[in-house]
């Protein structure tokens, strides 16, 4: 079962996370999330344990605790939400599906309709 941890300080390590949480069982993994160079942390974690019945306990234990002067932010990890990306109009759309494109001349049409391409014609010499 995936927790997850927020609220942490900058300088708070796995090896800590792994220390507190390995009192209520088996610690499987833990992410701590940094920023996209690897170098700086972005203040929470998920940690990985094997029973659900320890990993309740160690939410409900460590809920509201503090560790290195901040208090923690524990909870049953929700799964993540599939990425959207914006389109031309600015609207958000799901990746991977088939929607309208745009072409020439403005008319929008459907993924499904073939579109024509259009050769130019060479200039009259």
């Amino acid at each position: 079962m995936d927790i997850y941890v927020g609220n942490l300080s900058s300088d708070t390590t796995r090896d800590d996370l792994i220390e507190i949480f390995e009192k209520f069982g088996q610690v499987i993994e833990v992410r701590l999330i940094t920023n996209k160079f690897g170098v700086k942390s972005k203040k929470y974690a998920f940690v990985e344990m094997p029973s659900e019945d320890e990993a309740q306990k160690a939410i409900e234990e460590m809920n509201e605790k503090e560790l290195k002067e901040h208090t923690l932010s524990v909870s049953v990890a929700k799964p993540k939400n599939p990425r959207t990306r914006k389109t031309k109009s600015g609207k958000r759309k799901k990746r991977g599906g088939k929607g309208k494109r745009a072409v020439y001349g403005g008319e929008d049409r459907d993924d499904s309709v073939s579109i024509r391409r259009y050769r130019r014609r060479p200039k009259a010499r």
